[in-house]
């Protein structure tokens, strides 16, 4: 009765569903052990349309010897469930809400929580400080802000002598500086995870959410209408319940969280006209950027730092012979005591003692040959 494609198309999906009889008591139950999310998204694909339930009942009709196919008796299962779409719908609302909610609370919470680590961590403030100094002693200006999104061109500019960048400067001065400061990047993961969030496609999840929750209760009316166990409604009726009113919560939460990123904006300086035009994504995506170049540049720095410091003790030693360096090392240790002569006053005592018999021998020579 029904063409290749659609025909094809339905028995490949009863590959990856329970049997047809077990698929319409479990719609009829709302049971979770026997249809889970995606088969009921596979089989919201093959509701069967007011043709071809009509084609099938007539083909049956006309032919009540010949058994109809896999696909076709399939369908007409599902035509015999009263109100199958409404089922299906407040079904996957019930099973796909949790997940749906955590995928908009945690960036919001993320967002949150970004805003604390950026208006707390003193490298961050550091870090512009030293560029609005740089930048204010280069133009020859006393400017007292500028705007977050020079960020991205700071590791971009470079010195005309030993072309290191601007990034690599303020790293160094800030490294000097302020000892006790941090790599920035490890301190801000919330800021980092909150740049791969469309802040945007999240609000309209919301939105959307609200309304497949309004749309649920409309689909409980309809299926309360014919046979629906009322223990059964009961516990739908409190499901949608709950959900109204975390959504309602969670409105409320996406309004204050959108409204204190404002009220950051002005406090980074940023004017009241522009605030409302900032990218949520991309104004962290600047900062997470930025950060990311800045923990790589330091941890050159440092290690250039570490590298002079190096050479600066081997220039210490440089030219002196090795029994030097050692006798200096012995003494520092108190290896040898006042009463031990190190081998360097041995050596001393006897060369005195050695002048000494020379001198004694010089002397009896003199005497013997001097006249009597």
């Amino acid at each position: 009765v029904l063409d290749s494609k659609r025909s094809n198309a339905i028995n490949i999906g009863l590959t990856v569903l329970p049997h047809p009889r077990t698929i319409k008591v479990a719609i009829l139950n709302f049971d979770e052990y026997a249809l889970n999310k995606e088969g009921i998204e596979k089989i919201l694909t093959m509701i069967p349309t007011e043709e071809e339930k009509q084609k099938i009942q007539e083909a049956q009709l006309a032919n009540p010897d010949i058994p109809l196919g896999t696909a076709e008796q399939f369908l007409l299962t599902l035509s015999s469930i009263t109100e199958l779409t409404p089922r299906l719908q407040l079904w996957a609302f019930k099973m796909e809400y949790e997940l749906v909610e955590k995928e908009i609370a945690e960036p919001l919470l993320d967002l949150k929580e970004g805003m604390d680590q950026l208006e707390n961590n003193a490298t961050f403030g550091f870090i512009l400080s030293a560029l609005l100094a740089i930048g204010n002693f280069l133009n020859g200006t006393n400017t007292k802000a500028f705007e977050l999104s020079y960020l991205e061109k700071v590791p971009e500019v470079k010195d005309t002598v030993h072309k290191q960048s601007l990034l690599h400067h303020v790293c160094t001065i800030v490294v000097e500086t302020f000892p006790d400061s941090t790599d920035l990047y490890s301190e801000i993961g919330a800021v980092t995870r909150s740049a791969k969030v469309d802040f945007e496609q999240l609000q309209d999840n919301l939105c959307q959410m609200e309304k497949r929750c309004k749309a649920s209760w409309d689909h409980l009316k309809a299926i309360a209408k014919h046979e629906m166990k009322s223990t059964l409604k009961q516990k739908m009726s409190e499901f949608l319940k709950d959900c109204a009113e975390r959504i309602i919560i969670l409105k409320i939460v996406h309004r204050r969280i959108i409204n204190r990123f404002h009220s950051f904006l002005l406090f980074m300086g940023y004017p009241l006209y522009a605030i409302r035009e900032i990218n949520i994504n991309k104004f962290c995506k600047i900062i997470s950027e930025f950060a990311l170049e800045y923990r790589t540049t330091r941890e050159r720095v440092l290690q250039q730092k570490q590298k002079r410091a190096n050479h600066r003790e081997r220039n210490k030693t440089r030219g002196k012979m090795i029994t030097d360096t050692d006798e200096e090392d012995d003494i520092e240790s108190g290896k040898f005591s006042s009463r031990s002569p190190t081998p360097h006053n041995q050596l001393q005592g006897l060369q005195d003692a050695e002048d000494a018999a020379e001198h004694e021998n010089m002397k009896a020579v003199l005497k013997i040959s001097s006249p009597t």
